[in-house]
């Protein structure tokens, strides 16, 4: 099968957490010979800190205006079994006016709460057109539960499946401890203010009621005025080949959902997985569906308040190797890229013997802009 994909970015980990996902599930999708092309804009901010210039997946084609990329991707979409299109990708509609003909078409919404928010808060969804996605063969969401009805009830999907997080377990996988990483609880996430609150709840909290432990931080946009403590310590940016070695450094690693997808539940970040591919033990705020992706206690710990860290920080280290062994035998059997590639080429196959009429055909989405 020949997949084309129009992507936010796949060339750089800085800021985002679409590309290590499209890395794990493009590598699975070749070695089950699939044909991956994969459309990224050349933007300053990803060019300047780009982490893969080589990749033997597939070909990525970085362009630098959508003009002078137009007619290739009209001829590589005029080849191809499937069409992706996903959310944030700077030229969505546009590419999404080249769809058609024979192959499958597909929008693949990476940040469906994000999306759904902004409807709702009459704000423009930019990768979304006046259609909203009934032009689409089939919606694919980053986020199950709700989501998928809202999708069909609000955006005319025809037909909307899950398509979860996952991890590609050779680049994380448990590590050798570096002393600069070392932690009694580290936090790896670009800045996000919608997860401040769990922040300051799960982690700068418990930082200043431990002054004599540990805490480390790392990841992009954190801003001046962030509020540090003198044991809560910083590494900017850190690409995939550093991920493990900081997980595996870790006693205890903190993962916290943006809130429109924690409000939504079904919503597990790519991160949840890595740490735990690694082996290290996970704390995790609350949201429906968790306990579908990893059963609470025994395999991830749970906070719903201070006291919970507080709680997880005071367990023996045997305890937290144990939960991280359980999370790690859990994501091998059930969440890797492989697995969520033969899901994607399950659902495409099914998309393509089932195209569903859509129930906005013929309408137009009120959308401000």
């Amino acid at each position: 099968m020949k997949i084309v994909i129009f992507g936010l970015t796949i060339s750089s980990s800085w800021g985002n957490g679409h590309a290590t996902l499209w890395r794990g599930l493009c590598k699975a999708l070749a070695r089950r010979n699939h044909e991956i092309v994969f459309f990224e804009r050349d933007v300053p901010y990803y060019a300047g800190a780009r982490d893969l210039r080589e990749w033997p997946s597939g070909t990525l084609v970085l362009y630098p205006c959508w003009e002078d990329t137009r007619s290739r991707a009209y001829d590589e979409v005029r080849s191809a079994d499937a069409v992706i299109v996903t959310s944030y990708c700077p030229d969505a509609l546009a590419a999404a006016d080249l769809l058609g003909g024979c192959a499958l078409n597909v929008f693949y919404d990476l940040d469906t709460p994000v999306t759904l928010a902004r409807l709702s808060g009459g704000k423009s969804v930019p990768y979304i057109g006046s259609r909203g996605l009934c032009d689409f063969d089939l919606v694919l969401s980053y986020t199950g539960g709700t989501a998928l009805a809202e999708l069909t009830s609000r955006l005319g999907a025809r037909f909307a499946a899950p398509l979860y997080g996952h991890v590609d377990p050779e680049v994380h996988q448990p590590d050798s401890p570096r002393p600069h990483y070392r932690s009694d609880l580290s936090y790896l996430g670009t800045y996000s203010a919608d997860r401040q609150l769990g922040l300051e709840s799960y982690f700068i909290g418990p930082a200043r009621q431990r002054p004599q432990q540990r805490f480390l931080i790392g990841g992009a946009l954190y801003p001046q005025e962030f509020p540090w403590a003198p044991n809560i310590y910083f590494v900017r940016h850190l690409p995939p080949s550093e991920h493990a070695a900081f997980f595996s450094s870790s006693r205890l690693t903190l993962n916290v959902t943006r809130a429109p997808m924690a409000q939504m539940g079904w919503c597990p970040s790519g991160r949840l997985f890595e740490a735990a591919a690694c082996g290290v033990a996970v704390l995790s705020d609350d949201w429906e569906g968790l306990k579908h992706f990893f059963s609470p206690g025994s395999e991830i710990l749970v906070a719903r308040r201070e006291g919970d860290a507080l709680a997880a920080l005071d367990l023996t280290d045997a305890e937290l190797a144990r939960i991280g062994r359980a999370a790690r035998e859990r994501v091998l059997a059930e969440h890797t890229s492989e697995r969520r590639a033969i899901d994607l080429v399950a659902t495409l196959e099914t998309a393509q013997h089932t195209r569903h009429p859509s129930p906005m055909e013929g309408q137009s989405l009120p959308v401000e802009t």
